[in-house]
């Protein structure tokens, strides 16, 4: 049997991205036209317009009076950021170059929260002095923390970060539960807010985050509701009122052959549920979502160009100028344990049949430099466009872009 009468592989609903012509449209713009407009390839672009529609539907499906903020790690691009901080309620950041970013972007201080495992002393000095909220890991932090507080006299607002003794079921990565760097477990907490009431810091409220990259609306309300409940019993041992929970996020987008998009509904329900019993039980806290890639994964694409068509025995690759230093997560190594296709297409051949099945693979010499395995594409020449969908997160500031000393990529938000 032959390469191109074999089954062809279906890969998720790519529905965002209409084309004209037989080129993909990014942000109402033909993708040749783009490509001159940012003068070279590889490229990352991103769809304002996306952007703004998933935000607003996001806060149109969530009960009112859900804060949402973006978690920036997800794409830290200086202008995506300036973007999202207009949509959202607030950013999560996870280092001091990550805040320097939210705060240019305008976002109000008050709103912006810090979590990660190895803060520096440093970061922790700057993020006291930008007014921030300092998600609490470790019982070095309440410490170091203290002494910036004895030493200045600024006040110092922070909240605990708590690894939970339940995992977020059917995450892509899983962020708590069992022995993590993440966060302070769950029982070690009652100590931790003695210990920050005894260096007199502004307690405000917990974090908390399972899991990530969920399509299981199930899984969600479970981890939702778990944390919730975690919550309220830690309450108990804080030395102030809960006015900030972080319930995290954890929902996902699609990727993969038969993989369908979230199903809000039932975590809406969840979330008002919450809502009313944390008026009763949590009375001024605010319940706040943390989204990454949910917020921004599907309104971008990858660009790379096609270099050379070559065949080994008898199976078809294209050799493009881009791989897996720019994008880390399309070649499988960031995070899966079986390797998957991400969504991919020819960009300037959106109205041919794949004809194909092909292999698309980057400039390095390594065998891990793989965009697409065995996927059916278009017939494809040197010089044509390949795109990888579902690029807006975990793209660019993921990937090692120094490795082998290639010529950089360019981020656009169009």
């Amino acid at each position: 049997m032959s390469e191109t009468s074999r089954e062809k592989p279906v890969h998720a609903p790519m529905d965002q991205f209409t084309s004209q012509a037989g080129e993909l449209l990014v942000g109402g713009i033909p993708l040749g036209r783009l490509l001159a407009r940012v003068g070279q390839t590889p490229f990352y672009a991103y769809d304002r317009g996306l952007l703004t529609r998933r935000a607003e539907a996001l806060r149109a499906a969530l009960p009112q009076g859900i804060k949402i903020h973006y978690a920036m790690k997800a794409n830290p691009m200086p202008a995506v950021v300036g973007h999202m901080a207009r949509l959202v309620d607030g950013i999560d950041v996870a280092s001091a170059r990550e805040l320097q970013v939210a705060l240019d972007s305008g976002a109000d201080p008050r709103e912006v929260s810090f979590a990660g495992p190895g803060k520096r002393h440093e970061e922790l000095r700057q993020a006291v002095a930008a007014g921030i909220l300092i998600n609490i890991e470790s019982f070095r932090e309440v410490s170091e923390l203290g002494a910036i507080r004895q030493a200045t006299g600024w006040p110092v607002r922070v909240a605990v970060r708590v690894n939970p003794d339940f995992e977020l079921k059917s995450s892509g990565m899983k962020m708590g539960g069992g022995p993590k760097q993440f966060g302070v477990d769950s029982e070690q907490v009652p100590e931790l807010l003695a210990a920050i009431a005894q260096h007199e810091l502004a307690f405000e409220g917990f974090h908390l985050f399972a899991g990530s990259q969920n399509l299981r609306p199930e899984a969600i309300v479970e981890a939702q509701r778990k944390s919730f409940e975690l919550a309220l019993r830690l309450a108990e041992h804080a030395p102030s009122p809960v006015r900030f929970l972080n319930l995290g996020g954890g929902f996902g987008i699609p990727y993969f052959p038969g993989e369908q998009r979230l199903d809000l509904t039932a975590i809406a329900d969840n979330l008002a549920t919450i809502q009313r019993e944390a008026a009763e039980k949590m009375p001024g806290a605010e319940i706040v979502i943390e989204l990454g890639r949910y917020l921004v994964g599907e309104a971008g694409i990858y660009v790379c160009r096609v270099v050379d068509r070559k065949v080994s025995r008898g199976h078809t690759y294209l050799v493009t100028d881009g791989g897996l230093h720019h994008h880390l997560s399309a070649s499988g190594n960031f995070g899966q344990v079986i390797r998957k296709n991400y969504p991919v297409c020819i960009g300037n051949r959106m109205d041919q049949p794949a004809s194909d099945t092909v292999s698309v693979v980057g400039p390095l010499c390594t065998p891990l430099d793989i965009l697409a395995d065995r996927m059916s594409l278009p017939h494809a020449q040197p010089g044509d466009l390949v795109v990888v969908y579902q690029s807006g997160a975990y793209g660019a500031s993921a990937s090692p872009r120094g490795f082998l000393s290639h010529p950089d990529l360019v981020e656009v938000l169009v």
